[in-house]
């Protein structure tokens, strides 16, 4: 099992840091995301604890269960379905308010389930890979987010 983790500051509000990340359909902004769906609202709040969200980026497809949603400091995920297939423990978004804006750091944890050689491939081929895609989804909340405080 491989933990990845990307953080970034981003010149904005956390409430509004926290309300960007957490609307994942927010996410096709970024190149390597082709495709996000809310597929069932979550309590309390549409993106709350119990939604689900289903991703279509260039690594896979994903289907996401939120776990805990306290904003505008944490929402945690797990991966309950993917392709290619995935054994994955956590995904944790947590914000933290800083100067010059809104401290992300972005962890998950994850294997390639595959058989004798998941975990080297997960080393070699997946973690670079979701590591990339987190960057990119940052990339494109900086850039949205830093439109609207102009």
């Amino acid at each position: 099992m491989e933990t990845m983790t990307v953080e970034r500051t981003i010149d904005a509000p956390i409430e509004e840091v926290f309300a960007w990340l957490t609307t994942t359909t927010n996410y096709t902004r970024s190149p390597l995301v082709l495709r996000c769906r809310l597929a069932r609202r979550g309590e309390g709040a549409p993106y709350g604890v119990g939604a689900v969200r289903r991703h279509l980026w260039l690594i896979g497809w994903l289907k996401e269960r939120i776990t805990r949603y306290d904003p505008p400091y944490v929402t945690e995920y797990v991966v309950e379905r993917s392709l290619p297939p995935s054994r994955h423990e956590l995904g944790r978004m947590a914000f933290t308010e800083v100067d010059g804006g809104t401290r992300v750091c972005w962890i998950t944890r994850a294997e390639m389930r595959m058989p004798l050689v998941g975990a080297f491939l997960t080393r070699l081929l997946v973690r670079p890979m979701i590591i990339r895609s987190f960057d990119s989804i940052l990339d494109a909340a900086e850039a949205a987010l830093a439109r609207r405080s102009r």
